[in-house]
Order: structure tokens, then sequence, then C-alpha cells
């Protein structure tokens, strides 16, 4: 077998069946386009149920990819057996009509078995098909050749969910050999399909070729019109055999992550707490993927199984020592690990790392107490049960998943009743049912408030001051005749904005001569009054007062035209990506602006720049900003945007800009666009799978942010020795330029330095077994320096192997080069360099002429020398 990365495993994959005439699709986002029935992509073929159903037509029928995928359904399994997962990628080739049997047999076997390809020993291969499909064993054993020996037939082999499509199916086994038997049971395990270790599936090819139907006889199924071919093989389980890892977690898609995680825990990598690494390992890479494919932390859907995931994985963090949030710390491992094909992680390393600590702290918080009413409940619970009532409680008041708790419980030799929790969980719908009956967005909206239906009118839009008579007063839920301190106001008419379409309420003051009052928020009730949230600081406020209502001019003002720009942005935004555009959130307050929207990709520096100047022009342009109501039709008609899944009456109130923009609005906005001043773009980030987010200001918050830029320019124009700013570029690149010159000079030095050490070291060398050996302990060296010496030697003798190594800090690192002939004697660089790492409790390896690895434990390196030298007299 070859020596491969995780990541040239799955790229030669989707080579091999690109060679095969495949069309590569890219893999699909793991939350489901538009498919109500899956939480998430849980296999290859999820991702192209489109074209096997028919509502699309593939470019190609030929189909191939790697589709990351999420399944939980055994998640209490991850971290105790050596190949269940959360997160895995799924290989798959697949046939819309096109190829069958005759080919799909011969691709699986070609790209394990080849040279050219994975090069796996053919002896060590099995085969399983269904016990009446003939087909199969003709081409497996005709035209793959596969030893009749190596062939189970089996009623197992059979794929069908229900009524539908499905048919037999063809599975390919590896043989990991006696160390993986240890009641030495030999082919006993695969021929009567014992549970093992050593026979591990790598591919199921599944023929769909039936009319399935469970009420009658499989000899009655109707042959399908046209036959597809769904294949499946697990990418960690392939590398796993690849790499020879003890689980599939021993290899480089987990084992960095896994070493990440040791510096924060007290234990290392070995004995009972592996399972803890296993779990953190698996888990994290579920959570990246999902944050960075749009998913977030909830209580509900695909969020509570995130939010379940990640907390099971603290937990294991605790077993570990760990105390404080340290998930989030591993967010830029797995991006590095995985940056080769799914390079879109990078973009949302800071969100997933906010939302990763976030989601910790919040448990640490409840986590001690809901931990310790767990440990009491255990240990006063009889019959061997805990009570579903505990299980709510826990659930409900501390944040524990259902799941952790049962999981908890089993280690202590308890089991739980999803039945009781259910119904615990059904008493609480009910209560939360009736309980919406008198509940809305400002605190709680109750009977009497929702009884109330005297209109309120709104004239904030010309004024922003106006009298108004007291219509109703609240305290605490109910209505009241005088209030004090705080409490809710209702006016026959109001000045003052309520909190919509992402604006902010206004704030301000209300007062007479025996009464003032500061106003705080701002809300619309069920029956579309404005409730004024207030804090009286003189007198007492009666039902039938008559006030002066003032609103924070200065504010509303701000946030005026914050909101304008908003429109504006959204405009510019359609100019520079394209009217794919659409709004998903946006803020508008009184300090800045805040726009989310949907796009497929990062924006570059260049176009933000574009769409910052198209905002500015439309400003500089002093577009008359006109407000009118229309009845929806014909506002559609108009050409207004609305905004994607809002629900609007018969009427719409739309704003428009010149020729810049039209929308459905009913915020408050300036007359001119003129009255903006300026917008300063501060910001733009992703927020999710294409979701983006632009931060901006305006005004004199625009100018103090243009003004700190250019106050930090003429800082470094200052330390740069330049007269002016306009310098400073020219003036950089020179000095990057130089910077390089002399980066090449210390390279062109070092090199010559290299080549000194190297000419010296050869003296060093002694003959073993009829090689050339070099072993030599190397001082101020990094591996990089120590491979290009090792290649520099080995390209002079071509019988050398070198073998380097490196203390630091109780570690070391392993360097061998070998040169053509000894290659030809069977001298192997990659073998020599994993076997003294593993002697010294490490890992890694390489090609056979250069490879590198790294050891935890330096006492164990005279015992790794005395291994390198008895392997190469062995040869």
């Amino acid at each position: 077998m070859k020596q491969l990365t995780g990541n040239q495993v799955r790229q030669m994959f989707l080579d091999y069946f690109a060679s095969k005439g495949h069309m590569i699709e890219p893999g699909a986002s793991l939350i489901p386009d538009n498919d109500p029935t899956l939480l998430w992509i849980n296999a290859g073929v999820a991702a192209l149920k489109k074209y096997f159903d028919g509502s699309q037509k593939p470019r190609c029928n030929r189909i191939a990819n790697a589709q990351k995928s999420i399944r939980t359904n055994d998640i209490e399994n991850v971290g105790k057996t050596a190949r269940h997962h959360t997160f895995f990628e799924m290989l798959g080739n697949f046939s819309i009509g096109d190829y069958f049997k005759e080919e799909a047999i011969p691709f699986a076997w070609e790209f394990l078995t080849s040279e050219e390809w994975m090069g796996i020993d053919k002896d060590r291969l099995y085969v399983s098909v269904y016990t009446d499909d003939e087909d199969a064993y003709r081409i497996w054993t005709e035209v793959c050749k596969v030893d009749p020996s190596h062939i189970l037939k089996t009623d197992e082999n059979f794929w069908e969910i229900g009524k539908g499509p499905g048919g037999p199916d063809s599975e390919i086994f590896f043989d990991r050999g006696e160390k993986y038997d240890p009641e030495h049971l030999g082919e006993r395990l695969f021929f009567e399909e014992l549970e093992n270790d050593r026979y591990v599936e790598v591919w199921n090819v599944v023929f769909s070729q039936f009319n399935c139907d469970p009420a009658i006889d499989r000899k009655e199924y109707k042959e399908l019109p046209q036959k597809n071919i769904d294949t499946g093989m697990g990418l960690e389980r392939l590398v796993a055999l690849i790499q020879d890892g003890e689980t599939n977690f021993d290899t480089d898609l987990f084992l960095p992550i896994i070493h990440a995680t040791e510096k924060y825990a007290k234990y290392p990598y070995e004995g009972e707490y592996k399972m803890a690494y296993r779990v953190i390992a698996d888990h994290i890479r579920t959570i990246v993927f999902a944050l960075s494919d749009g998913a977030n932390f909830s209580n509900s859907g695909r969020g509570y199984v995130l939010r379940r995931v990640l907390r099971r994985a603290a937990r294991y963090g605790l077993k570990l020592g760990i105390d404080e949030p340290f998930l989030y710390k591993l967010v830029p491992v797995v991006n590095e690990v995985m940056k080769d094909f799914y390079p879109y992680l990078q973009e949302h390393t800071s969100m997933n790392e906010k939302l990763i600590k976030n989601e910790e702290e919040t448990f640490k918080k409840t986590l001690k107490v809901g931990q310790s009413m767990l440990d009491e409940e255990i240990k006063n619970a009889k019959d061997g049960k805990l009570g579903g009532d505990v299980v709510f409680t826990l659930y409900d008041t501390y944040g524990f998943p259902f799941e952790l708790t049962q999981e908890i419980a089993e280690e202590n030799g308890l089991t739980i009743s999803r039945q009781e929790f259910d119904a615990h969980m059904q008493e609480q719908k009910e209560r939360a049912r009736n309980a919406r009956n008198t509940k809305d967005s400002f605190n709680a909206q109750n009977e009497a408030l929702m009884n109330f239906t005297t209109p309120s009118e709104f004239v904030g839009y010309d004024t922003l001051a106006c009298p108004g008579q007291v219509i109703a007063l609240f305290k605490e839920g109910e209505m009241v005749d005088s209030l004090q301190g705080e409490g809710e106001v209702i006016f026959d008419q109001t000045c003052f904005y309520a909190e919509s379409g992402g604006q902010v309420a206004d704030t301000g003051v209300i007062e007479n001569e025996e009464v003032k009052a500061d106003v705080v928020d701002v809300q619309k009730t069920r029956n579309s009054q404005h409730l004024l949230k207030v804090i009286v600081q003189e007198g007492t406020l009666h039902t039938g007062d008559i006030l002066e209502q003032k609103v924070d001019a200065k504010r509303r003002m701000k946030t005026t035209a914050n909101h304008s720009c908003t429109h504006l942005l959204q405009s510019a935004l359609k100019k520079v990506l394209g009217e794919h555009i659409q709004q998903a959130g946006s803020f508008v307050g009184p300090d800045y602006l805040r726009f989310d929207f949907r796009h497929f990709e990062k924006i570059t520096p260049e176009q933000l720049h574009e769409v910052e100047a198209i905002v500015n022009s439309y400003i500089e342009n002093a577009y008359p900003v006109t407000k009118e109501i229309m009845a929806i039709e014909d506002a559609k008609k108009s050409g207004a945007t609305a905004l994607f899944n809002e629900k609007y009456g018969d009427t719409v109130r739309v704003v428009t800009m010149g020729d810049a923009s039209k929308e459905f609005c009913a915020g408050t906005h300036v007359n001119n666009t003129s009255a903006i001043g300026v917008c300063k773009i501060i910001g733009e980030e992703s927020i999710g799978s294409d979701s983006r987010r632009i931060s901006a200001k305006t005004g004199f918050a625009a100018y103090q942010e243009f003004a700190n830029e250019h106050q930090q320019l003429e800082t470094i124009a200052d330390a740069l020795k330049q007269k002016s700013i306009k310098e400073i570029d020219q003036k950089v690149i020179s000095t990057m330029d130089s910077y390089k010159e002399l980066q090449k000079e210390a390279e062109k030095m070092n090199n010559q330095i290299l080549s000194l050490k190297s000419n010296e070291w050869i003296k060093d060398q002694e003959e073993i077994n009829g090689f050339h050996v070099l072993i030599k302990a190397i001082k101020n060296l990094d591996g990089k320096e120590m491979k290009e010496i090792a290649t520099d030697l080995k390209g002079k003798d071509a019988n050398l192997i070198v073998f380097f190594y490196a203390i630091n800090n109780d570690k070391v690192v392993f360097v061998s080069g070998v040169g053509k002939e000894a290659i030809a004697k069977k001298a192997n660089a990659g073998t020599l360099v994993k076997s003294a790492a593993q002697i010294c409790k490490g890992n890694g390896g390489g090609k056979p002429d250069l490879a590198q690895a790294g050891g935890k434990d330096a006492s164990m390196i005279q015992e790794a020398i005395d291994f390198v030298k008895a392997s190469i007299q062995s040869l």
C-alpha cells in the first residue's frame, strides 16, 4: 500500500473517477437545500437526490463526489468504537441510467488494488454479494479475478427502504490481520459475519435495479426501466487502513486535533483517556463544519443537535482535566487539517471561535450546578433508574441534552425512561402554547394589554414633538389608573417610533407641569398601538393626562441617516455583486448600521471599495427621498424591493431615493440623500454559509473613522521617514523589495553553511549491511533544514541512508533521506522515521526517499536509534 495523506486519498478518488468520465459534483452544504425530510445531509447520495428523483437533470449521468455528512443517531458510540463518527466524508460514485454492474464493480476493484491508485494487496480484500446475484458473483470472479474463497454470499446484501427503488449490493472488506483477531478465529469472523475489528467494510456498491415492495416476495420485484449505481466509502475508514491506524482517529485527519487538545489537558492521549480525546476530535469537526455551513446553537432542530454535540465534547474535556473553555481554540487546527479541500472554513474562523466560546461559557455556568444535582440524584436513585422528571429538569433548567444525561446515567449503571422525559416535554409545550396567547415582543403583552383596542396614531414621520393624551397605563402586566416608577404608556397619538424593520426605537421625554418621565423603549402591541416604556422621574402619571412628547432629535437624526444608508448600500451591492443580493437582516441604530445579505463568496477589497464609492456617489447626487403609501400590487408593479419572507398588508409604504433605490419600508428616512453626509464601511465578514455582513457609519461618526485612519497613516509615514502619506505606498513597496533581497541573501548564506556542514558530517558515516549509513544528532536546525541536508547528501551518494534526530524540550524530530540505490535494496525513509517515532510515543512518515516524524518522549531515543540500526541490518 502507498503512504498517503488523507487529503491525497480524497483527491485520488476524485481523480480516478474523473478519468472514468465522471462529473465531479462539488460537495453540498450540510444543511439540505429544500429537503424538509432531512435535518442534515447524511450521505453522499442525499446531496444528489435532485438527480435521482428527476427534479433536476445532471450535466453528466456519471457523477462522483466527496460529501461531508453528519449523523448523530449513534453519538453514544463515538469515541468508544474505532469507526463511529458524527461528522464524516463519504466518497461515492454514481450512475444515473448509464453504467451498471459490469463497470461499477471493476471500477471499485481497480481503484483499491491498482498500483497507480491505492495499491492495496488483493489477497487482503474480501467481498460479499447478495445470495441470488449471480451477475455480481460472475463479475467478481471472472472479470476482477477474485478468489471464490474470498467471497461471501448472504441474504443481508440487499438494500431497500420501504417501497421504491432498491436492489442487491456488494461490499468490499479489508483484512487488517491477526493483530485485530485476539481469539484467532481467522476467516470465520468474515464468513460467519461475527462482530470484529479484523475484517473492515471499505466500500458498498448498491445496484438499484428493482422497484421494491416489502409486501411481496423479492423474487416478484419488477425490474426498473432505468438502473442506477449508488456507492459509498467512508474517507476516514479508508485513510485508517492506508495509514495503518489502530482506529480512524489514529490518522492525519484527527491526530493534529488530538495533539492540540493535549496542550490543554492534564492527561496524555493514552489508555483510559483515549476515548475522551476521540470524542473531542470528532465533535469539534462536526461543530466547525456545521457552523460554517450556516447552522447555529439553539434549543431546537439542527441547533439542538449542535448544542448536544458541543456539550458532550465539553464534558469529555472535563475528564481530561480541562476546566476552561478550550474547544474554540481547536477551530484553527480543524481549518488547517481540512484547508486543502475546504478552504472556505478559514473565512469563518473568527465567528466560529466566538460562537463556540460563548456556548462553552454558557454551558460552564450551568454545568456545575446541574452536575451536582445529577450526582445527588444518581446517589439516591432507586431500582437502578433515574426519574424522567429529573432528566427533564436537567434539560430544561441546566441545558443537559437528554442523550448526555442518558450517557452519564449508563456510566453509573442506571437507566432512564425516554417516555417519561417526553411526557414532561409535552406538558411544557402545552404550557408554552397557552403562554403564547399572552406573550409578545415587548416583555409580557398580557391579556389586559391585548384586550385594549383603542387606536393610537403614529405621527412621528413628520414631527419629533407633539402633544398626546394618555389613553392607557400598564404596570407589571396590569392596567392601572396612575403610574410612578417604571411602566408602559399608550397615547392617542405619538411621535415616538417603535422598534421594527431593524430600526431601533426612539428615546426621549414626556412631560407637563406636574410630571416628567424618560422614554427608554417603544414597541408595537398586537393591536398596532405604540407602547412606550417609561421611567417616571417626577410626579405621578394619570390616565387622561395631556403631556408634551419630545423625541431625542439628535439620536433620531443619526438613526434616520443610517437607515437611509442601508437602502443605498443594498443598491450598491446589487450593482457590484449582482442582482442575486438579498437582504437577510439588518440593524439600524444611531451609532452604526449593519446589513446582512445572501452572497455565495467572499467580497474582495476592491469590490468593497467600489460599493463604498457608489454609496457616497448616491449621497453626493443629492437624490430626493419620497415616501408613498401604495396598494401592494401597485408597489410590486413599480419595481419596489420587498424583504424576502416578510408578510405585508394590502397597503405598503414605498421609499424611493432617486434612481438609486426603491423599497418597501416603514422606517424613518432623510428627505434627501445629501443629509446622510458621508458613508464609511467599517467591516465585512461572513456570518454563515452564503451569508455576509457589512457594518458602516455615516455623518460625523464616519468622518471620525476617516480621521482615525488618516492619523494612523501619518504615524506610519513618520516611522518610514516620509514627508507625506502619499509617499507611503512606494516606500512600503521598496522596503518589502529590500526585505525580500535580504531574505534571499540570508537563504543563500544559510545554504552555503548547510553545504559545509553536510560535507563535514559525511565523514561520520558508517557501513551497515552494505549500506553507507549516517546517524547523527542535530542541534540548532529545524526539520526543514535537516531535510535539505539529507536531500543534498543522498544526492551525492546513491547508497546512503541518512538518519537525523533533534531533541528539543523532551520531544524529538526525526528526518531520514535514502539514496536511489539504497531504496532499490528495500531501504525506506518513511518506515525508518515512523518506527523511531512510535518508539518515542509519536507518529509520522513520508516517502521512501525523504521523510520526517516526531516523538514526544526523548528518553527513548537510544532505543529508537538501536531499532533503526537493527532494521538496516535486517534488510
